[in-house]
């Protein structure tokens, strides 16, 4: 059985994947910084899949080379690799974002693939097998004003990805990312009504996306049948990226 370790995981998107990717017949390792996993990762037992609780923060680097011996003792080698963690994302004008916001935003995107990435290429290596997606945002390509810190290290961790798949493909270790465009999760509660409509106007498809349908992306970067390609970034924003 392959398996999969999905970061900051223990709601919203990433609690999504992790249920796909368990009924794709993955064993999953549910992660997030605070202990909270358990819920999901025993919902995907009840329904018949094998998953697994580990908390860790995965910006610390002793944090995130102890989750991956944790997972490989306790489930087996991490086969695929799924980068979604995320901390807060404060908004602010240019004048008003320090370099400080910009490296809170780096260690989620550039720094914790880094740590987990050194992590778990030793043993995709020894199989020759690896699967390794990054989730990015929309936000790169329609960056709205007072969000530079969190476009800059979004971008930074697609140059991350690129780079890691030509330098990785050879060793049969496909890197990818997932580009989500808005899709409501329980940290978007507090999103007014106004501002979600006026986002669903410039949608061609005239609708929001769904955690699912993110996660549906994921599963084919992550699956067997992928293994022809890498280097790529998928944009799942219905259309949006065309206007």
């Amino acid at each position: 059985m392959r398996v999969a370790l999905v970061t900051g995981s223990s709601r919203g998107l990433g609690a999504e994947i992790a249920r796909r990717l368990a009924a794709d017949g993955l064993a999953v390792a549910v992660n997030d910084r605070s202990g909270h996993g358990g819920p999901v990762a025993e919902a995907i037992q009840a329904a018949g899949g094998t998953a697994a609780a580990f908390p860790a923060d995965v910006t610390d680097q002793r944090d995130a080379e102890a989750l991956v011996a944790a997972v490989a003792r306790d489930l087996g080698p991490v086969d695929v690799l799924v980068l979604n963690a995320t901390g807060p994302q404060p908004e602010g004008i240019v004048d008003e974002v320090g370099w400080e916001d910009h490296l809170a935003q780096l260690y989620f995107f550039v720094k914790s693939p880094v740590l987990l990435g050194r992590a778990v290429l030793p043993a995709m290596r020894d199989r020759g097998y690896g699967r390794i997606v990054h989730v990015d945002s929309e936000v790169v390509d329609r960056p709205p004003p007072g969000r530079t810190a969190y476009a800059a290290a979004k971008s930074a961790q697609i140059g991350l990805a690129r780079s890691w798949a030509r330098e990785l493909a050879p060793q049969g270790i496909t890197v990818n990312t997932v580009a989500p465009g808005f899709v409501p999760v329980e940290r978007h509660a507090d999103v007014p009504a106004a501002e979600r409509d006026a986002y669903v106007a410039t949608v061609p498809t005239g609708r929001l996306g769904t955690p699912a349908e993110i996660a549906h992306a994921v599963s084919f970067f992550a699956s067997e049948g992928a293994a022809y390609v890498t280097g790529q970034r998928l944009v799942v924003d219905g259309g949006r990226g065309l206007g």
